[in-house]
């Protein structure tokens, strides 16, 4: 599937309202998505309004209007709002792969080592054993649980917390996702702001950071973004089923040993994604996502293949 940012667009402008019953709001740089490149003055106006549910407007103004490719946040009423849009059982859909490829030797977390993949029983010495032109290759790796993309349990955190054994389906397969984007912000926190104009109920909430263009490189762990401690106690508050994230880790692992988003999620039963990639593939809403790892008694992390699918056609919504 291809890259869906240079194909969409979003508007910056600043706004004067005027309410039919009185008064007046005011907006500067405000920003909303757009269908595309064309889209008029007055679609960003209605689009305006409708991402902040104005009643009453009488007059919307707009000046020093501007559209640029960049991919959808999300605004509410908007071209990728998919909130109330579903695929009928047994429709066509598209397949997002949103894992890092596992290799021998690489380096997921600075410290941990890289998995050994070799051979337990190589096609040559395998026809020894089976007839003529068949052949089987059978290997052993060897790596820690944090390898790759992978997901953490409870278990991970809490002696008495939920292994990846226990973990029910229900809270790791065919989520529908929230994607929440903050590639370009100036903070490398993801705090409350970035969450309150979504519905994470029951969701995957995937954060899409950018922090997954440093992946393979010294620069993947070094000012990485992270979720807040406020954020987090957010997410549990509004019933998330799942959190993950494009980046090293989802705690600020620069201010020491300690790792408020983790014991919080996962004292939750909220499982966590870790060192995503691809999420700029998919909408802010619509897909659905999965992430299922080995039921491992005693285990609280392992590699999982994280997949998001949308209805065909779903990268087209709004153009």
């Amino acid at each position: 599937m291809k890259d869906m940012s240079p194909n969409q667009f979003r508007a910056e402008f600043d706004a004067t309202v005027a309410f039919s019953n009185g008064g007046s709001l005011q907006a500067e740089g405000f920003r909303v998505d757009v269908a595309g490149p064309d889209s008029s003055e007055q679609e960003v106006a209605e689009l305006f309004i409708r991402s902040l549910n104005l009643l009453m407007v009488d007059r919307v103004d707009l000046h020093r209007l501007r559209l640029f490719p960049e991919a959808h946040k999300g605004t509410h009423g908007g071209p990728s709002d998919m909130t109330n849009q579903s695929a009928s059982v047994g429709s066509a859909r598209t397949w997002v792969d949103l894992s890092h490829v596992i290799v021998a030797g690489m380096t997921t977390y600075p410290g941990l080592p890289g998995p050994e993949i070799i051979p337990h029983l190589t096609r040559e010495d395998s026809r020894k054993t089976y007839a003529p032109g068949t052949e089987f290759a059978i290997d052993r790796i060897s790596m820690v649980g944090n390898t790759g993309t992978y997901l953490d349990g409870p278990y991970h955190r809490y002696a008495d917390g939920a292994d990846l054994a226990s973990l029910p389906l229900a809270t790791l397969a065919d989520l529908p996702a929230v994607v929440i984007r903050t590639t370009g912000s100036r903070s490398r926190a993801v705090d409350i702001g970035a969450f309150v104009a979504s519905t994470v109920a029951d969701c995957a909430v995937l954060l899409h950071t950018g922090g997954d263009r440093h992946w393979g490189t010294p620069e993947y762990a070094q000012e990485a973004p992270y979720l807040t401690e406020d954020a987090a106690n957010w997410l549990v508050e509004h019933r998330a089923r799942l959190v993950g994230i494009d980046a090293v880790n989802i705690d600020d692992t620069s201010s020491g040993g300690h790792r408020p988003a983790h014991s919080i999620l996962l004292a939750a039963g909220i499982p966590i994604v870790e060192h995503l990639t691809g999420l700029d593939q998919l909408p802010p809403t619509g897909a659905r996502f999965t992430a299922v790892p080995p039921r491992i008694a005693d285990f609280g992390t392992f590699p999982v293949r994280a997949y998001a699918s949308l209805p065909a056609g779903g990268e087209e919504s709004g153009r």
